[in-house]
């Protein structure tokens, strides 16, 4: 999957996040315009319609893997179990709607949570795997943030036979070969650190799975991405860290759900289901039975 648009929001996102909003995120937040008539799938979204049909749809990214895919037609990966989760917690049924990324995040937000796209498409209930931040959350008042489930960090993989004794950081990219997925934040990273001088070593593969592929193949010493989609490439040749980047303007962040804003029940229900499944284990252990290593989110 293309990670373009988490990749430029989480960039956004940092930009917001500097010393101007350490004690107020909405400090200098001017409220948005209220959207009149903005959303055309009005039915079956609210909490109590939600229980009478049965069901529940949620919004997941495409050929995601370790997070949401598809294989024979079944839904798998780790925000799938999540979200079965919840709409367990919640006595219904979960259904998914796979979706591609958009340019931003913001697109995403508003063609599948409370807008919807200009031809096709459908409005969710529960968009998973969005990226948390306060000054974020701000900017975009149609969704309420919510359910942090998980956290997310940049990380390196690396072939153990090709560093036997030093862990690689970026700088060793300018002379060794590092494989990430294409228009990814590890790829956006690498392009321009150091005046672009990692450019001719960087190899670039359409997903993530397919660069730790390329990895255990031999045919790069490392990967660079984030550390569950490198958890689930893992062999036992291959070595994982997460060392200091430098320039970097955000390397670790938190993972949560988006919900319409109309729909304020049925953001607290989604959000209790979450707090128990932590507090039980029960988030963590579907983390570990994909070979991720589980994050506790900031809450």
């Amino acid at each position: 999957m293309n990670i373009k648009a988490l990749a430029l929001s989480i960039a956004v996102v940092a930009g917001l996040s500097g010393p101007a909003f350490a004690s107020d995120p909405c400090a200098d937040h001017v409220p948005q315009p209220k959207p009149q008539n903005a959303s055309r799938d009005i039915v079956g979204q609210e909490l109590d319609q939600i229980i009478d049909q049965g069901h529940m749809l949620f919004a997941v990214y495409e050929d995601y893997p370790p997070y949401s895919w598809q294989d024979g037609g079944e839904a798998k990966g780790i925000d799938i179990d999540i979200a079965k989760l919840i709409a367990k917690d919640l006595g219904v049924e979960a259904r998914f709607n796979f979706v591609a990324a958009g340019e931003t995040l913001e697109a995403d937000l508003r063609f599948n949570l409370w807008k919807g796209a200009l031809i096709g498409g459908r409005i969710a209930n529960v968009m998973m795997r969005v990226p948390w931040d306060p000054a974020f959350a701000c900017r975009v008042e149609q969704v309420v943030f919510t359910g942090q489930y998980g956290g997310e960090a940049v990380a390196i993989a690396y072939r153990k036979d090709a560093y036997p004794e030093e862990k690689p950081v970026p700088a060793y990219f300018r002379f060794d070969t590092v494989a990430v997925e294409n228009d990814s934040i590890a790829d956006f990273y690498l392009s321009s650190f150091a005046g672009g001088q990692m450019n001719a070593n960087v190899q670039r593969y359409t997903t993530m799975a397919e660069a730790m592929e390329a990895l255990a193949a031999g045919e790069a010493m490392a990967a660079m991405g984030p550390r569950s989609q490198l958890d689930h490439g893992l062999t036992e040749d291959i070595g994982i860290h997460e060392p200091p980047l430098a320039g970097f303007a955000v390397s670790k962040w938190t993972i949560g759900l988006g919900v319409n804003f109309r729909y304020r029940p049925l953001s607290y229900a989604v959000d209790d289901a979450v707090r128990y499944a932590l507090e039980d284990g029960r988030i963590k252990a579907i983390h570990e039975a994909y070979g991720v290593t589980f994050r506790p989110p900031e809450r």
